[in-house]
């Protein structure tokens, strides 16, 4: 990369970090006001007290954000990305064997691996299903090599046709 462009690519970021900081900071001060000011009123509320004591003992965490341009400000995109593991907890109870666990976490690891890679899930387990039983992977297991999920020589079907790539969570 040229000496301009990454230039360029750090007088973005810093220009990102400065209108995020000037536009948070005083929302993140308003809020600590409420904070603070609530915290100082009586209430018989025990919820809400816990509740201000659990944020005022969070606050440099919950301003992290500000110093780094790469954190997300909320969570929500994190939190969607592992739904299917929370979903697949209750799912995974009635696995008959432990056969058929084993089988289930192997095709969860590949659907989940194939969206990080991303691969249209569908297409990439059509092309497995259909390619693998054919090869004599047992005897020669470097004919495996093409079909990872990160493989360049995977077929265009098995490719999204544009990427949806998560910027707001860093796994």
């Amino acid at each position: 990369m040229k000496r301009s462009a990454c230039r360029d690519i750090l007088y973005q970021n810093i220009h990102f970090l400065f209108v995020l900081y000037s536009l948070s900071r005083p929302v993140l001060e308003g809020f600590w006001a409420w904070v603070e000011e609530t915290s100082a009123k009586y209430t018989a509320n025990e919820s809400l007290k816990t509740a201000l004591t659990y944020t005022t003992n969070q606050r440099k965490y919950l301003e992290t954000f500000l110093e780094d341009g790469r954190i997300p400000i909320s969570n929500n995109d994190c939190e969607a990305s592992i739904r299917p593991f929370a979903t697949g907890r209750k799912v995974w109870l009635f696995a008959d064997s432990p056969a058929g666990a084993r089988a289930s976490s192997i095709v969860y690891t590949l659907v989940e691996t194939a969206k990080l890679n991303h691969l249209d899930v569908f297409g990439y387990l059509c092309y497995l299903l259909e390619s693998l039983p054919d090869l004599d992977h047992r005897n020669h297991p470097e004919l495996l090599e093409a079909y990872l999920l990160w493989s360049e020589t995977l077929p265009e079907s098995c490719r999204l046709r544009e990427h949806r790539i998560n910027k707001k969570c860093m796994f």
